[in-house]
């Protein structure tokens, strides 16, 4: 633990890279899935079966095959990252940062969708048409009626995403973003003999991270409930 605590200041850089991949992807993907749960319930059959091909490929696809995908291959078909270069603190937001950013949010999208799509199932089908009936469109129905309802449903099976994208983040640290797993991988072979102290440590903020996920989650669910 002593190692952790000397390293305190490189310990929290790397979470700090580990927290602002989860806040950007998570935000991201929370906007591009709930676009891609209206595709799949909305009447356009075209939208609807681009959406469930997106979702099963994505979704049976490792995360880091499509994080490798957008790093390396991506350039190769006009996909740069370049243009980003941002610097906030010690925070080196840059290209490889990008790509991985990207890699999550595509990955982390399918899931939200598929979160989103199971609110939506648990929606009474006579609110819609009764929405319908008055003469809202089809996006006014969603946006009015069918997901403000179908959010209360998915904060659950959301919150459960999430919490798996923030675990998630640490596949970034095998492209060399300098987050908690590459920062741990760096002490473990810096002092071999503390190992299992440093696994523990970065295991025990995991956690605590976690928990504050759940924590946030339970007392939204809460608040959303329906009585």
């Amino acid at each position: 633990m002593d190692v952790v605590l000397d390293n305190a200041s490189a310990v929290a850089l790397a979470f700090g890279y580990t927290l602002s991949l989860f806040v950007v992807a998570g935000v991201l993907s929370g906007i591009l899935g709930t676009l891609l749960a209206a595709m799949r319930v909305g009447p356009v059959a075209v939208l609807s079966r681009a959406a469930a091909v997106y979702v099963t490929l994505v979704r049976n696809t490792p995360l880091l095959i499509v994080i490798i995908f957008f790093r390396f291959a991506g350039p190769k078909i006009g996909l740069t990252w370049s243009f980003v270069d941002i610097n906030i603190g010690d925070l080196n937001l840059n290209n490889l940062y990008a790509a991985c950013v990207v890699g999550l949010t595509v990955y982390t999208t399918a899931f939200v969708c598929e979160a989103l799509r199971s609110g939506v199932n648990a929606v009474d089908l006579g609110q819609a048409e009764a929405a319908r009936a008055i003469g809202l469109p089809f996006s006014g129905v969603m946006r009015e009626v069918v997901l403000p309802q179908a959010m209360r449903a998915s904060v659950p099976p959301l919150a459960s995403v999430q919490i798996a994208m923030l675990k998630n983040t640490t596949v970034c640290g095998v492209l060399g973003v300098l987050e908690a797993f590459a920062r741990m991988k760096g002490l473990t072979n810096d002092y071999a003999s503390s190992r299992t102290e440093i696994f523990v440590a970065f295991a025990l903020i995991f956690v605590v991270l976690v928990e504050v996920l759940s924590f946030a989650s339970a007392r939204l669910e809460r608040r959303w409930r329906v009585a």
